[in-house]
């Protein structure tokens, strides 16, 4: 199976806001952005795309005009509290735990990265990687980044050294 991973285009959002689960929209850049990404894939053999239910990743999905299979192990991690909140705001008391070590502990009311880590990979295991067909997975930097981290076998920690821009495409 050929896959090609894709982050969403630029969402909608000021900067220095942690967003992860929400369902944020995109900016007026988005057909600039969908334009490159479609000129990297070739769109004609593309079989099926996987996409996170978000509406980031939902809108670029529908524009590929394929079969559309959505799945929520493909969501951004689960910033819980935290959501919609600007990152300077946050309690430095929750903050420094979570910042000391991003992969094993969890978010007020949301989840670890290694949970996240867990959830690509749950996803990733159920595709069958024997067959021919070439595949789209549209998603966010963070399943991406933890998905690409146990291909390459990087350890979680580094895995903030794979950089994934928005509307970034990489093929597998």
């Amino acid at each position: 199976m050929e896959i090609y991973l894709v982050r969403h285009t630029t969402p909608n959002i000021d900067k220095g806001i942690c967003y992860g689960q929400s369902d944020i929209g995109i900016t007026d850049s988005f057909q600039t952005e969908v334009e490159k990404i479609h000129n990297q894939i070739p769109i004609s053999e593309i079989s099926k795309i996987y996409c996170s239910p978000l509406q980031r990743c939902k809108l670029l999905a529908k524009t590929f005009k394929k079969e559309v299979v959505f799945d929520n192990r493909l969501k951004e991690l689960n910033f819980g509290d935290w959501e919609l909140q600007p990152w300077d705001a946050l309690p430095q008391k929750e903050l420094q735990p979570w910042m000391d070590d991003f992969v094993n502990v969890q978010v007020p009311n949301g989840e670890s990265y290694v949970e996240l880590q867990q959830r690509i990979l749950s996803f990733f295991s159920s595709l069958d990687l024997s067959l021919t067909e070439k595949n789209i997975i549209v998603s966010h930097a963070g399943p991406l980044r933890a998905l690409l981290s146990h291909i390459r076998q990087i350890d979680l920690k580094d895995s903030f050294n794979i950089k994934i821009g928005y509307g970034e495409v990489i093929k597998l």
